[in-house]
C-alpha cells in the first residue's frame, strides 16, 4: 500500500514536470517574453540606482548624492482605444512582439473576449504616436493603450465589448482616470488615425462613465457660438480644422462622413464643450 501511493506521488510530480516542460517549450512567444525581462530589468536598474550628480557649467556641484524618500509610480492619466487594422488576434500579437515593429499597447482584447496583457501599465508603451489631446503632446507618457483585434471595417464582437467593459472599469477604478479621459486613436491623431472605426460603440462606453457623451434636449446655441473654438476647448487639435471635424464625426455622429458642421452638431458640440470644462 506504501508502495503504491509513492509511486502514485512520483506519477504525478512527473506528470507535473513533463506539463511544465511542455507548456514553456510551445509558448511561442517565450523568445520575446524572455527579452521582456530583461528589458524591464534593465529599467528597473535605473530606477533603483541614487540620482547621479548633475553636471552644468557655471552651477555649484554638491558634495554627495541625496535621494528622496518620498515617491511613488507614475500614473497613467488617460485611456486610448484603438483597432488593430489586422486580420486576427495572433497577427497583432506577432506585431507587437517583433522589435522591429517599434509598436506595441498594454492590453490587446480578441474577439472572443481574451484579453493579452502585453505591458506593465506603469510602463511607456509606443501606441499614440504623434498626438495632441488638450495641451498634452506626448499622450504615450502619460496613457494606457488598448488594442482591439478588429481590421478596421467590422463590427465589434459582443464578448470583445463585455471585456473591453470589465477591463475599462477595472483601469478607472484603479488609477482614477477621469471619465473625459478615455478617447481613441482618431481623436488624439486627426488625420493621421481612424482608430477605433465607425461601428465602436462610443455610447455604449460613455453610459457606463468611459468618455463623454452629448444630450442635445432643450439646447440653445449662442449666437456668437464657434465650433472650432468647442473642438479645441473638447480636446481636438484643431491646426486642421477639417480633418478635428472628421475625427470628432467618428466618436460622435459615426453616421455622418461629411467634414462640414450643420447645426445639430453645432448643439452636440456646444454640450460637449460644456462637460468638457
Amino acid at each position: 500500500m506504501l508502495y503504491n501511493r509513492q509511486l502514485l506521488i512520483v506519477v504525478l510530480l512527473l506528470c507535473s514536470i513533463l506539463l511544465l516542460v511542455y507548456s514553456c517549450a510551445h509558448n511561442p512567444y517565450a523568445k520575446s517574453n524572455k527579452l521582456y525581462k530583461q528589458q524591464s530589468g534593465s529599467l528597473a536598474g535605473n530606477i533603483r540606482s541614487i540620482p547621479n550628480q548633475l553636471v552644468i557649467d557655471s552651477v555649484v556641484t554638491p558634495a554627495y548624492a541625496v535621494g528622496t524618500t518620498n515617491f511613488d509610480l507614475r500614473k497613467p492619466n488617460f485611456v486610448i482605444i484603438h483597432h488593430t487594422a489586422q486580420n486576427s488576434c495572433e497577427e497583432t500579437l506577432k506585431t507587437f512582439t517583433l522589435q522591429q515593429s517599434k509598436v506595441s499597447a498594454h492590453y490587446v482584447v480578441c474577439k472572443d473576449g481574451t484579453i493579452y496583457h502585453m505591458l506593465n501599465d506603469y510602463l511607456r508603451a509606443w501606441q499614440a504616436g504623434i498626438s495632441k489631446w488638450g495641451n498634452f503632446t506626448d499622450i504615450n507618457s502619460s496613457s494606457i493603450g488598448i488594442e482591439i483585434d478588429n481590421n478596421g471595417y467590422e463590427p465589434f464582437s459582443g464578448p470583445q465589448v463585455t471585456s473591453l467593459l470589465q477591463l475599462l472599469d477595472t483601469l478607472k477604478r484603479k488609477y482614477a482616470i477621469p471619465a473625459a479621459n478615455f478617447i481613441g486613436h482618431s481623436d488624439i491623431a486627426p488625420g493621421r488615425k481612424v482608430d477605433p472605426n465607425a461601428y465602436f460603440p462610443w455610447q455604449s462606453l460613455a453610459e457606463r462613465g468611459f468618455g463623454l457623451w452629448y444630450d442635445t434636449t432643450n439646447v440653445a446655441v449662442p449666437p456668437a457660438f464657434d465650433p472650432i473654438v468647442a473642438l479645441r476647448i473638447i480636446g481636438y487639435n484643431v491646426k486642421d480644422s477639417v480633418n478635428a471635424i472628421k475625427s470628432f464625426k467618428l466618436h460622435f455622429v459615426q453616421y455622418d462622413t461629411s467634414r462640414v458642421i450643420n447645426e445639430t452638431d453645432k448643439k452636440i458640440l456646444f454640450d460637449l464643450s460644456r462637460k468638457a470644462m
